[in-house]
């Protein structure tokens, strides 16, 4: 193995996997592309309906401009659906929890077992995405949570509790379809 190879393969490698969200995928890309230039060797997972629609609006061949920055895509378990309007989000928040996980420890495995690239450092995973904190205790790898939301939208979340033990959600006769979370 000559020099460069090896230093290919020493790299730290970050699994970094969004949820399936325009909102979601744009902060886990900056934080890889800040990764990457701080050395680390890049796998960016997103689900098939995603990762067509990258490939649709940016071409075929913009996902393979750098070696060290990958990117690969897993099923989220939902029908195929018109690539040009957002997926049902309840129904995609449902289907992750279900469908996700073979599918990501498959391709976490065919990555560890792939001689071209370095073993898996850690995962960085949207916080919505928990199935992946199996995968990270299994290999025995960190798996680092990231919040893709606002510093506000996180402090709102943290409260939402209190507001419903304190009687003030959900609102008093109004009609809602709120997806509860806590």
């Amino acid at each position: 193995m000559n020099q460069t190879e090896e230093s290919k393969l020493s790299k730290p490698h970050a699994v970094c996997i969004p949820f399936p969200a325009q909102g979601h995928i744009n902060p886990m890309l900056k934080l890889a592309k800040l990764l990457h230039i701080r050395g680390f060797h890049i796998t960016f997972v997103n689900t098939d309906f995603n990762h067509r629609r990258l490939l649709k609006s940016r071409g075929l061949n913009s996902l393979v401009s750098l070696p060290s920055f990958r990117f690969e895509s897993i099923p989220d378990g939902l029908p195929p659906s018109n690539e040009d309007a957002t997926q049902d989000v309840p129904s995609l928040c449902e289907a992750c929890k279900k469908s996700c996980l073979a599918p990501f420890k498959d391709l976490v495995a065919r990555l560890n077992d792939n001689s071209c690239f370095p073993s898996i450092s850690c995962i960085v995973s949207d916080a919505a995405m928990s199935f992946t904190q199996q995968v990270s205790e299994e290999l025995g790898v960190p798996n680092v949570g990231f919040w893709t939301a606002s510093g506000c939208s996180l402090w709102a979340f943290t409260q939402y509790p209190k507001l419903v033990e304190q009687g003030y959600a959900p609102l008093k006769g109004m009609k809602t379809n709120v997806l509860y979370l806590f």
